[in-house]
């Protein structure tokens, strides 16, 4: 039966102490080039594997950086991840990536494992319907560098990424209210999430602005799912006075809802303006084009990636930082024009 090469095993071979074949392994300046070129070729010969737990163990360091996503089959967040994947793996760090499936108590059974395989930091951005943040106490208590991204959640010592959603939710509100629109409504995701819940705060502020009425009719909250656009028709048939503009919360959403209003014969842009979120490769192949705003995902993970590999490095402190904000962007199309 075939058994693991051991540095005992190479260490007989050659005829040397074990601590030498280890020293010439870890590249250590005591041991002569000649003996590390003899060690090492006769590890390749015969197979030997470095036990990277057992060394990650003694040196307190995995090399790996935990991520937690909701969900992996979003555009904007696979755009993350790759920008977060490029810095890291330069800096020679892995990435261990879960998702929470948009739930708390997924998303708390991620980060205990996570914790327990020995993360050397963690980023995060947060489940759905995520109300309880004890499961990242053990990363506070330990100084695991940790930073929430995009849906976060202001703990000690911890830093967010993010863009203002205020701002933009105030943007895309206006750009509607500039092309006529007086009856407006804002299709939200959960309101317990501070994407959501900073978005409504913009769009209730440029209603205000243009002294339009803000009442519940001009509010829906909804998972956002394709099971849930027949409940956002429903509401938007509902009403004596018809909304002639509509702010949806992301870019998949919106576009299911302009497929149903073309199909009850809404005419878009003349009847029922619409805006989505986070520009989307599907805001540009629906018809007619999608109005959205920007969310640069891609230049996100790369500065996740970044600030986290400087405070594992020690160039940086985050602990002390409280909000890094990106830029966002309004992109105007066919769907509000």
């Amino acid at each position: 039966m075939d058994k693991r090469i051991t540095i005992y095993d190479l260490a007989k071979t050659l005829g040397v102490s074990a601590g030498t074949v280890s020293r010439s392994l870890n590249d250590h300046p005591s041991i002569s080039k000649k003996t590390k070129d003899r060690v090492i070729s006769k590890a390749n010969e015969l197979g030997y594997k470095t036990n990277k737990f057992a060394v990650n163990l003694s040196k307190q360091k995995s090399n790996t950086i935990g991520v937690i996503v909701p969900k992996l089959n979003s555009i904007f967040m696979s755009t993350v991840l790759a920008g977060i994947e490029k810095i890291a793996n330069e800096a020679g760090y892995n990435l261990i990536i879960s998702q929470s499936l948009e739930s708390m108590e997924k998303e708390k059974l991620n980060a205990k494992t996570l914790y327990d395989s020995g993360v050397d930091a963690l980023l995060v951005s947060l489940a759905y319907d995520t109300t309880d943040f004890d499961h990242f106490t053990n990363y506070i208590r330990n100084k695991i560098p940790l930073i929430f991204i995009d849906r976060v959640h202001n703990l000690p010592n911890c830093s967010t990424i993010i863009i203002d959603n205020r701002l933009a939710g105030f943007e895309a509100t206006e750009h509607l209210i500039t092309q006529g629109c007086k009856n407006l409504l804002y299709i939200s995701g959960n309101l317990k999430q501070n994407v959501y819940s900073e978005r409504l705060k913009g769009f209730q502020e440029a209603m205000a602005k243009h002294n339009l009425a803000f009442n519940d009719n001009n509010l829906l909250e909804s998972d956002l799912s394709l099971d849930s656009v027949k409940h956002a028709m429903a509401h938007i048939n509902d009403l004596n006075v018809p909304f002639d503009g509509l702010f949806v919360a992301n870019d998949s959403f919106a576009a299911h809802c302009l497929k149903e209003l073309r199909k009850e014969k809404y005419k878009i842009p003349q009847d029922i303006k619409v805006i989505g979120f986070n520009n989307d490769p599907i805001s540009e192949l629906v018809t007619p084009t999608l109005t959205t705003i920007n969310y640069p995902g891609y230049e996100m993970g790369i500065l996740a990636g970044q600030s986290v590999i400087s405070q594992l490095n020690g160039s940086i402190d985050l602990q002390a930082a409280n909000s890094i904000t990106l830029r966002h962007k309004l992109i105007i199309r066919e769907s509000t024009l």
